[in-house]
């Protein structure tokens, strides 16, 4: 599938977003309920396909699935906010600047991870189901080592705790909300161009489409999943950031607990794709935060679950991969 169709379908969904949502602002007994339900459904389908598309990018280009995708999302999140708490180390930096403190950090922790950890297990020819059960394993190791230093507490990012709405039209979000939905979106435009125009991001989907010939044509197969390695760990803790100023309060385990939306997202999307996690995370995040207003807040993951089977079923390469032959 070319770029310009991935386009053209996220385009679609967004426009099928708008055909719900104008109307029933219009026209609905609960216009300000639905209204809020759009604001964050948007920005939890933004955060999602922010740290989704590392792992869609990771597994395009390896196999691997990562179960410890969600605890580098975590130490994004501990991190910044270990810099921006005057507390903890006498010092004080803004958020910002500690967020690219922590996507760095992570970053390069991610490129770690590959050149000490998992190139090593490919040249041993490690399968994919003995490193899939490695990254579990990785992920309960990560997780108990953030609890220890950071706790079992939640806290808040000590910069942009209260805030009052702001209104854009009948849209009404504290500015830290939209400034998390500008910045993630964004970041998902960025890294489309990215992969669409310039020449490692041709050389990354090159890797993912066939290794192999990717190879034979003189591409730097290592270097690139290095790459991809270090893109999505920096993708994974901004997206930690912003899950955690969204939310109020850093958990030691909250990349654990959205790393089920982030599978859901790109098998939704489609396998191996960015352009799919990106709309799988949308759709997601959307129909999570819209179910709540007609059905109970307790099976909001379970509608969202649904309606990724549902789709699967009519479309099994999901919204955006490709279709596949076997046998």
């Amino acid at each position: 599938m070319t770029a310009a169709r991935r386009s053209i379908g996220i385009a679609l969904i967004a426009v099928a977003v708008i055909v719900v949502v104008i109307p029933a602002l219009d026209h609905g007994t609960d216009a300000t309920r639905f209204a809020d339900a759009t604001v964050s459904g948007l920005k939890n389908g933004l955060i999602i396909a922010v740290t989704a598309i590392g792992l869609s990018l990771i597994y395009g280009t390896t196999g691997l699935v990562n179960f410890a995708h969600g605890e580098l999302v975590t130490m994004g999140a501990v991190i910044a906010w270990y810099f921006n708490n005057p507390v903890e180390w006498g010092g004080h930096v803004s958020l910002w600047i500690g967020g690219l403190i922590a996507v760095v950090v992570v970053g390069l922790f991610g490129g770690g991870l590959e050149l000490g950890l998992w190139r090593p297990l490919r040249r041993r020819r490690a399968g994919l189901i003995q490193m899939l059960v490695v990254s579990i394993g990785l992920s309960l190791l990560l997780r108990s080592l953030i609890q220890v230093f950071y706790g079992a507490n939640r806290n808040p990012f000590y910069d942009y705790n209260v805030q009052n709405q702001f209104a854009i039209w009948r849209f009404s979000a504290p500015p830290r909300v939209w400034a998390i939905i500008i910045i993630a979106a964004a970041v998902v435009v960025g890294v489309g161009m990215f992969l669409t125009w310039t020449r490692y991001g041709k050389a990354m989907r090159a890797v993912a489409d066939n290794n192999d010939l990717a190879e034979s044509t003189g591409i730097d197969v290592n270097g690139v999943i290095l790459l991809v390695w270090i893109t999505g760990a920096g993708l994974a803790a901004l997206g930690g950031v912003l899950q955690g100023l969204g939310d109020g309060a850093i958990a030691f385990d909250m990349g654990f607990r959205l790393l089920l939306l982030m599978f859901a997202a790109i098998i939704l999307g489609g396998l191996g794709s960015a352009y799919g996690a990106l709309a799988g995370g949308l759709v997601i995040g959307m129909v999570i935060e819209w179910s709540t207003i007609w059905l109970p807040g307790d099976l909001k993951l379970a509608w969202a679950m649904a309606l990724m089977v549902g789709i699967l079923l009519i479309r099994p390469q999901g919204l955006l991969g490709r279709a596949e032959r076997f046998g």
